[in-house]
């Protein structure tokens, strides 16, 4: 009984952090029509530099806030000084953030060295909670709540927001919305560094449960893939839910077979792409 509670509790914390990651990751895909492989590294980058920050700002939330706005911020000089540059050219567009991805990865290597960094659990969420006699920590409880604020304040955002309307009618049909007058080429810059921005105070939020590492870009970024094709490019609460799909099958298949986990964990994005292309949400064909 623990262990599937205990499994359980580990699959929704990952998806919340997949949520983080991978809800930007959509938006950009959904509106730029781009691959941001640079994804990964801002989510490992977003957890160096919490690690580093926490030194001087004892506080992980305001070190989350933090990091994300350095993120966001490296996101928008990309976005604007070397994507726009190659606005039309996918493939060039796709290999830039590949290279970026690389370039990132290196960078926190020498910076921070190859052990893993940990990042220490707020104090307030270090003693466990008690249900049922069953023990859960409290921090991952904690990362399943910010995963459901963020979802419902992005919500918000995309649905009641004249912003957010603009950036759903560019989804739909990019060329429709520049024909009626929409800045398609604002909107890429606003959802470029809120993608980024996420990335990074993802990578903050689950330091405590994962650590600063690296390779944590390697990890994170197939899952993430894999979240936006379960889900649907462009559609929020399509990487929602494939977020936690694919938290569950990775953790179970993990647990209970850990020689086919990937097995287990490509098969229903294999399915997904064999009968519904656009995935379960999905609004953007290629």
């Amino acid at each position: 009984m623990q262990f599937w509670a205990i499994q359980t509790l580990n699959s929704l914390a990952l998806g919340g952090l997949l949520f983080l990651l991978s809800a930007g990751f959509s938006l950009i895909f959904g509106l730029m029509r781009i691959a941001n492989l640079t994804h990964g590294a801002l989510f490992m980058v977003g957890a160096y530099l919490g690690a580093t920050l926490l030194r001087w700002v004892p506080n992980l939330w305001i070190v989350a806030l933090l990091s994300g706005l350095i993120v966001a911020a490296f996101g928008f000089l990309l976005e604007k000084f070397i994507l726009e540059k190659l606005k039309g050219n996918v493939f060039s567009q796709v290999l830039v953030t590949l290279g970026f991805a690389y370039i990132i990865a290196d960078f926190c290597l020498v910076t921070w060295g190859g052990d893993p960094i940990p990042i220490p659990t707020p104090p307030s969420l270090q003693q466990p909670l008690r249900v049922a006699g069953l023990a859960f920590p409290a921090f991952r409880l904690a990362v399943v709540g910010i995963a459901v604020l963020a979802a419902i304040v992005l919500y918000l955002f995309i649905e009641r927001t004249r912003i957010g309307a603009m950036i759903r009618a560019g989804v739909d049909d990019m060329e429709m919305a520049r024909a009626v007058g929409i800045p398609v080429r604002r909107l890429f810059s606003i959802v470029f560094c809120l993608g980024a921005g996420l990335a990074g105070a993802g990578g903050v939020i689950g330091g405590p449960i994962m650590s600063a590492y690296p390779g944590l870009d390697a990890d994170m970024l197939p899952l993430a893939l894999i979240v936006v094709i379960l889900g649907g490019v462009g559609s929020l609460v399509g990487a929602f839910v494939g977020s936690f799909i694919t938290a569950f099958v990775y953790t179970f298949g993990v647990a209970l077979f850990p020689q086919l986990a990937y097995v287990i964990l490509f098969l229903p994005m294999i399915f997904v792409i064999a009968f519904r292309p656009r995935g379960l949400f999905g609004k953007f064909a290629a």
